[in-house]
């Protein structure tokens, strides 16, 4: 189809025609002469967004650090007695009990480099054959329920596999404390353990269901274990 309809077309009205002319057509009001290195004042709103979410990001991860540190500064100090009497159980000073006692404190102290550690055996005046065998100790710990897993494990190794293992409240003290069951030449006992960022320990407990035991031990720990 021939266009020259399109030239031989008048202009309605009293309108000049626009002339083109070979200079680009400026469409922005800035000042084309200006500084090129020169950038505009302000940040773009990209940039705002990625500041602020490097800044937010920072913070919470210097909130966690900052609690962190905290709880280690507040557990590292602690120090643990065996009282005469604790939870309705009697300390049991025979040699026999000694000898277990120090057995069970040697093998853990061999497994987990300890400041100080301790094994006791307390005695439950209702029932002989329920007695409560319990050894750990204090050191710097980074990562407590790592080490107190570990131990588990350990106690696996050596009196058979720890089942049912599962973590149950600690009590105000903080920390973890887990407990599990296993088997002797008694029949099934429960195994618990408590750990923080300064202290370890484990316990047996005879003739007891792994709840009664996770009771037990958190009243045991809150007579034995204070911090400085």
């Amino acid at each position: 189809m021939s266009d020259a309809h399109l030239t031989e077309r008048s202009l309605g009205g009293d309108r000049e025609p626009v002339e083109l002319t070979e200079e680009p057509i400026q469409l922005s009001t800035r000042d084309p002469g200006g500084d090129p290195d020169e950038r505009p004042a302000g940040w773009s709103r990209r940039r705002k967004i990625g500041w602020t979410v490097a800044l937010v990001v920072g913070l919470a991860g210097a909130g966690v650090l900052g609690v962190g540190g905290w709880r280690v500064m507040q557990q590292k100090d602690t120090q643990l007695t065996s009282p005469d009497r604790v939870a309705g159980l009697t300390r049991d000073d025979s040699e026999r009990a000694k000898s277990t006692a120090d057995y069970l404190r040697s093998g853990l102290a061999a497994n987990i480099d300890l400041d100080r550690s301790f094994g006791t055996v307390y005695r439950d005046p209702a029932d002989e054959k329920r007695s409560v065998l319990v050894f750990g100790g204090t050191t710097l710990l980074w990562q407590p329920e790592r080490d107190l897993d570990s131990l588990f494990r350990l106690m696996s190794d050596e009196t058979g596999a720890v089942n049912g293992l599962r973590e149950l409240p600690a009590g105000d003290l903080g920390g973890v404390l887990k407990c599990g069951s296993t088997s002797g030449e008694g029949g099934d006992f429960a195994v618990c353990g408590w750990a923080d960022h300064g202290s370890v320990v484990m316990a047996m407990f005879p003739g007891r269901s792994v709840g009664d035991a996770g009771g037990l031990l958190r009243n045991l720990r809150g007579s034995m274990q204070t911090r400085g």
